[in-house]
């Protein structure tokens, strides 16, 4: 056996406290994404000048550091429960190397909290520090750290612009949030010339996860937790909070014949374990099999599926072997969410325990080689 070549395809970064100040263009210094201290003592995330986040932000990361001292002890500093790798090139490197990972793909963290919607051009300005700052990080070894960007979707001219620039420079791929913008739905005919950028590239779009804390995504108006007034339900929201987003994104794309206009468009679902992506395929073809006629669709959900995505799997996932089966053993990833609150410190142990089961093929396309493929590594 020789040794596979293997890819973490959800890490992430932990953005410095001071990155928008120091890469902001100066007309939008004074808006700055920021991290300082209230007249209480306790940290605060500022966006726009107004409080996103208050207290325990620490708990954005620190894989090296105690979930429960993290969550029980509200003043630990925002950059003490970020490790050294999540920030720094060099560490980043060292650690792909001692988990035995070749390369690492990266996503924010800050990144997947702010928004802002009233301001197309602030919000790109915000997206385009964080990329330079990413490709200050992630250019000294571009063979080990695949970079992905930022790509806010207000104003699809501003948009069109950064992406070019971003794919000149070397970005493997685009960020997307699962959510509709300004009432549009990614599939919107508004967002062809960015789809058309990332075909002609051929490279991923990356849809991952997104925490928004001023408004509540729900698929219902069924509220199973108010937050307002009693403590979130953990298991519940972690467990869930991915998932909920990414199924109906998903399906949202498929339905709305965006893969007719662009069947060589690949996607990348991040972030939300990958076990039920056979039970979604079946589920949109059984549908299919009795409304088709209604659907602006050229063909079955399941063969878009099999040919437009990919999906990644939590580390101890069990199910991936008969998820090969049924929709393709070339379409299938993992990811460790370094080093996220919620990441698996011991990912590269779980994977292989997750995978043993297969094939030593297979289990290579899964480790690595898919990965290889789908961004050019």
């Amino acid at each position: 056996m020789t040794k596979p070549f293997v890819v973490d395809m959800d890490s992430h970064v932990m953005e410095p406290a001071d990155l928008w100040d120091n890469y902001l263009e100066p007309q939008y210094r004074d808006r700055s994404i920021t991290i300082r201290k209230n007249n209480s003592g306790r940290e605060e995330l500022i966006v726009d000048n107004k409080v996103l986040l208050s207290g325990r932000l620490a708990s954005l990361g620190g894989v090296e550091h105690q979930a429960d001292k993290l969550f029980i002890d509200p003043d630990i500093p925002y950059m003490d429960g970020c490790p050294l790798a999540s920030y720094d090139t060099t560490a980043r490197v060292k650690l792909l190397d001692e988990w035995g990972v070749d390369a690492g793909v990266v996503f924010p963290t800050i990144g997947i909290l702010w928004d802002k919607p009233d301001d197309p051009e602030l919000a790109m300005a915000y997206a385009r520090a964080y990329n330079n700052w990413q490709w200050d990080f992630a250019s000294p070894a571009l063979n080990r750290i695949v970079p992905i960007a930022h790509i806010p979707l207000y104003d699809v001219e501003l948009a069109k612009v950064e992406l070019q620039r971003c794919l000149k420079l070397g970005f493997k791929g685009m960020f997307l949030a699962p959510e509709p913008v300004a009432g549009k739905r990614p599939s919107h005919p508004d967002f062809d010339p960015l789809w058309q950028m990332l075909v002609e590239a051929d490279l991923p779009v990356c849809i991952h996860l997104i925490v928004r804390f001023d408004r509540v995504i729900n698929l219902s108006a069924t509220r199973w937790w108010d937050s307002n007034t009693e403590p979130m339900n953990t298991v519940f929201s972690f467990a869930l909070g991915g998932t909920m987003q990414l199924i109906p994104a998903t399906a949202a794309l498929i339905c709305d014949g965006l893969f007719d206009r662009f069947p060589g468009l690949k996607i990348a679902i991040v972030e939300s374990g990958a076990g039920y992506a056979s039970y979604l395929m079946d589920r949109l073809d059984e549908k299919y099999d009795r409304f088709g006629a209604m659907a602006n669709l050229k063909r079955k959900p399941s063969e878009y599926m099999r040919e437009n995505f990919w999906f990644v799997m939590d580390p101890s996932e069990r199910s991936i072997d008969a998820q090969c089966d049924l929709l393709g053993e070339e379409h299938f990833l993992w990811g460790s969410d370094y080093p996220h609150i919620d990441s698996h410190a011991d990912a590269m142990s779980e994977v292989h325990t997750a995978l043993a089961p297969m094939s030593e093929h297979r289990r290579n396309l899964v480790l690595g080689e898919n990965a290889r493929k789908l961004f050019h590594l």
